[in-house]
């Protein structure tokens, strides 16, 4: 399903909310979409159309997937990266290729008072140097109508290969894909082998994806917009300060610079924004964690369903539900996830009558099945993720685990009442 296919989905089910008035990029549009937390499409930013929230509940990741929402940590954890790759000398995206290069006609939005500039949020990254290629999202913040900072996180697969190349004193090529079909933009925000973002979107999808080749040899899916360029191997500046998924601001660093060669897009484009903080940057963040805590957890006990939760910023804290087999398998639960996502602060694992969706339904085993000198699992003194303001200092942090889970011998004591039909 291509981008715009799922848009008109989206459309015809009633989820898409359209606003046709001319709205600014500075604010107002981020506003508006903080609001409505639907997938929102503008018709007049800047005199562009752009979409936000696109993949912003678990409901949008259900119909991309073509799965119940229950289901789909179950389907992740199966699909490996080994789908089909076509390369294909048209794409919709070749029908304008601009004259010259201005970045400053993007509707990129600024989204929040403190920001460093305004930033392209959903650009996918696709890089390759010396046979290795990769494709993640990185946020990119405006510098001027050829230039963009790029957020590069060390030991990720864009930074490594741009400090091979920067360490020879070349640049390394890129190519940004704006608003391509939703199961690429998920596997490129996945942690797959280098250079398999492609083949596992396929493995998704259920069919193969097509790419077709840059001027600066960098193959791309069909898309709204790319933009063409390279990351300099020396020059760095300011970059930020940013709004992560805590809400709160990242720190400004030093970050590379990418030089914009060629842009190309679809007649009419529309660009795609996430909103920092927002519905679509948790569950992108949260959720490609999500299978891999469930296979961890299912390496030591039954595990039924794994979320990482919206109040821990689907990042920071997990709800795991397994079917306890023996006492100890819930700690035991509780460290295969801190090993399987080592950002985790906190982890509660409950019983399979436990709605792991429901807030309410979790605290309620919390309050009716821990025993705090019991259950309770401290880790002290350990890394933490870097964007817990709480470990700003020092990166350290304590790691809490929740064993919620029924005690078998007394089994009988936690049964739920139920009300016959």
């Amino acid at each position: 399903m291509s981008f715009r296919e799922f848009i008109s989905r989206l459309k015809k089910t009633g989820t898409l909310v359209e606003i046709q008035r001319p709205v600014s990029p500075k604010f107002e549009a981020s506003r508006i979409a903080k609001q409505t937390k639907a997938p929102i499409l503008f018709q007049d930013i800047a005199g562009s159309k752009v979409l936000l929230n696109l993949l912003g509940s678990r409901e949008e990741l259900a119909t991309m997937l073509k799965v119940p929402k229950a289901e789909i940590i179950s389907k992740l954890s199966k699909v490996a990266p080994k789908g089909e790759v076509k390369l294909v000398s048209a794409s919709p995206t070749l029908e304008v290729v601009e004259e010259e290069v201005d970045l400053t006609k993007l509707p990129i939005l600024t989204h929040f008072e403190k920001d460093g500039g305004p930033y392209i949020t959903a650009g996918i990254v696709v890089s390759e140097y010396e046979g290795v290629s990769n494709a993640s999202i990185h946020r990119l913040m405006l510098l001027g109508k050829d230039r963009l900072a790029a957020r590069l996180v060390p030991p990720r697969h864009t930074y490594l290969l741009h400090k091979k190349a920067a360490e020879k004193g070349e640049k390394l090529p890129v190519a940004i894909v704006l608003g391509c079909a939703p199961t690429i933009i998920y596997a490129s925000s996945t942690r797959v082998p280098a250079g398999k973002e492609f083949e596992y979107a396929a493995a998704l999808r259920g069919s193969p994806v097509e790419l077709f080749e840059c001027e600066n040899g960098i193959k791309v899916p069909h898309s709204e917009i790319v933009l063409e360029g390279y990351i300099e191997p020396e020059e760095r500046v300011d970059e930020g300060p940013f709004v992560d998924i805590t809400g709160t601001y990242d720190r400004i660093r030093k970050e590379p610079v990418i030089r914009i060669t060629r842009i190309i897009h679809r007649k009419d484009p529309i660009y795609h924004g996430i909103l920092p903080a927002g519905p679509e940057h948790l569950l992108m963040m949260g959720v490609p964690y999500e299978p891999r805590i469930f296979r961890a957890v299912g390496e030591v006990t039954q595990v039924k369903n794994v979320v990482l939760s919206q109040g821990g910023c689907c990042y920071l804290h997990a709800i795991v539900q397994i079917e306890k087999q023996t006492e100890g398998d819930g700690k035991n639960a509780i460290m295969a996830a801190f090993a399987a996502h080592t950002s985790l602060k906190h982890v509660v694992v409950v019983d399979e009558d436990i709605d792991i969706f429901d807030p309410n339904d979790v605290e309620f085993a919390i309050a009716t099945r821990v025993k705090g000198d019991k259950d309770l699992l401290i880790i002290s003194n350990v890394r933490g993720s870097s964007l817990d303001p709480r470990g700003a200092s020092d990166g350290t942090t304590t790691k809490l685990g929740i064993d919620a889970t029924k005690v078998l011998a007394e089994k009988e004591n936690f049964k739920r009442a139920k009300i016959p039909k």
